[in-house]
């Protein structure tokens, strides 16, 4: 077992990271890592934050949520570390991604966000992926915020509905 409990919880972030072929959140991380009490929310955040700050993970901020990455060199520091944490840890972790994989993939994988547009309106960026590849990628100008929030929420909520209907209607 390791001294620092830190470095255990770091190898943990990036075992989970290196397990998947597609970015976590923050708060994905978070229910595997808080709900077996591992450690507490600040402790966990200042991993993460340390993981970023070497380079071992890249963060991209959507809305909301914080997609989380393994880089090059989070991968290469796991391969030298990962016999360092526990078998019973892996187990966990592995079940827990087998068992939520479609949740896990499924919120990470349908992106709705906006901004306001050089002509003064806002632009809604709807984008639903599989695999990296984008499936369906639209923009759509509304000419109020809250428009656009409304409309990346039902997004997250009815992305499949509405590319089932694109599907039949364009083919």
């Amino acid at each position: 077992m390791l001294h620092d409990p830190l470095t255990l919880y770091k190898l943990i972030v990036l075992y989970m990271l290196n397990r998947v072929s597609f970015p976590l959140t923050t708060a994905q991380i978070s229910d595997f890592i808080l709900g077996r009490d591992y450690t507490n929310f600040l402790t966990l955040q200042q991993v993460i934050n340390e993981l970023t700050e070497a380079g071992l993970i890249a963060g991209q901020t959507i809305r909301n949520r914080t997609h989380l990455d393994i880089t090059k060199e989070g991968r290469e520091t796991l391969l030298f570390f990962e016999n360092r944490i526990s078998d019973a840890i892996k187990t966990d972790a592995n079940e827990y991604l087998r068992k939520n994989e479609f949740t896990l993939r499924n919120e990470v994988s349908v992106i709705g966000d906006y901004y306001k547009s050089t002509s003064g309106e806002y632009e809604a960026h709807l984008v639903a992926k599989d695999r990296g590849i984008n499936l369906i990628d639209i923009t759509l100008s509304v000419p109020i915020e809250e428009m656009a929030a409304s409309i990346c929420d039902n997004w997250q909520k009815k992305n499949q509905d509405i590319y089932k209907y694109l599907i039949e209607q364009l083919f």
